[in-house]
């Protein structure tokens, strides 16, 4: 039984903590702009039809379909905005390597990761506002907790449009450079910040331990189903095989770290968001890896014998 209501749980990692969090946040985003290549940008236009339909999926159907899902689970209030907050958040390069692992189409991918970081500069902060909005009991903690909306907006402009800006810039102008950078500063700002929220939250495990049941089911059910309607989009718009495999990791693996960096700068006092969001991102990469090795191994026993092996169109 739990000690307390999960509203109340209240999460103070420290100013350090959070700095820490934020760095490896912006090297994370820093390393999805240096794999960007200007044939990247030029797809995000000669493709309106699976950009545009994954956005949509993103920013309106997948939040749409998570607030159902709050209010048919009934979750606590500070477990809907966490749900909500995370997929509002992008994609992050996360779901470019495990398109890669899946033999998927890497080159959809990184254009999807690309808009969704470019337009969740002003649509994150407003899509959490309203459809948190749509649920009485998300509705009643934002109004406590007394958001600042252009706060957010600064935020995660600060987090993404920053890093992301300066990683193309060295992506156009050295090219080199960014090909040997890339090839540690995506893995290494990953293992970083997965040692630093793990690390984080394991001094407080204790704490914690009593409020998993309360979200364990709504989490693997949200990342079941933004998985599903990854691949129910990639499927509807009738993309070939690799490009269904890229759109279901673009729709189904979100920035988690964004999404924790965020609930512990405006919702400091509603610790159960922060634990959503670091619950979500465990969990998320566990799925991605499964589903990618499934992916990677079917398509290895589909090659005919001899045949060379399939590699993700880049």
């Amino acid at each position: 039984m739990m000690a307390a209501d999960i509203d109340q749980l209240q999460v103070d990692l420290g100013d350090g903590f959070q700095l820490a969090t934020k760095i490896v946040i912006a090297v994370f985003l820093f390393g999805v702009a240096l794999d960007v290549r200007p044939r990247d940008l030029r797809d995000v236009v000669r493709r309106p039809l699976a950009i545009g339909a994954g956005l949509l999926a993103q920013y309106a159907v997948m939040p749409a379909l998570t607030l159902l899902l709050t209010l048919a689970l009934d979750v606590r209030g500070s477990v809907a905005i966490g749900m909500i907050l995370v997929v509002c958040c992008p994609a992050g390069n996360l779901s470019n390597i495990l398109t890669h692992r899946a033999r998927g189409d890497v080159a959809l991918s990184i254009s999807l990761t690309t808009a969704s970081n470019v337009v969740a500069i002003a649509l994150t902060p407003v899509a959490v506002a309203f459809w948190c909005g749509l649920n009485p009991a998300a509705d009643d903690l934002m109004r406590d907790v007394s958001i600042d909306a252009w706060g957010m907006v600064a935020e995660v402009a600060l987090l993404i449009g920053l890093p992301f800006a300066l990683g193309l810039l060295v992506a156009w102008r050295l090219p080199r450079v960014a090909a040997r950078a890339r090839r540690y500063v995506e893995p290494g700002a990953l293992v970083l910040l997965l040692l630093i929220v793990v690390g984080g939250l394991a001094g407080r495990f204790e704490a914690f331990r009593g409020y998993v049941g309360a979200v364990a089911l709504a989490i693997v059910l949200q990342n079941a189903l933004s998985l599903g309607v990854g691949f129910g989009t990639g499927r509807g718009l009738r993309l070939p095989e690799p490009g269904v495999r890229a759109m279901t990791f673009e729709l189904g693996v979100r920035n988690t770290g964004l999404a924790l960096v965020l609930a512990l700068g405006f919702f400091g006092d509603l610790g159960g968001v922060a634990f959503v969001a670091a619950l979500w991102g465990l969990w998320d990469v566990t799925t991605g890896l499964v589903l990618s090795t499934w992916w990677k191994r079917a398509t290895g026993r589909a090659a005919p014998a001899g045949s060379p092996e399939v590699t993700a169109p880049r």
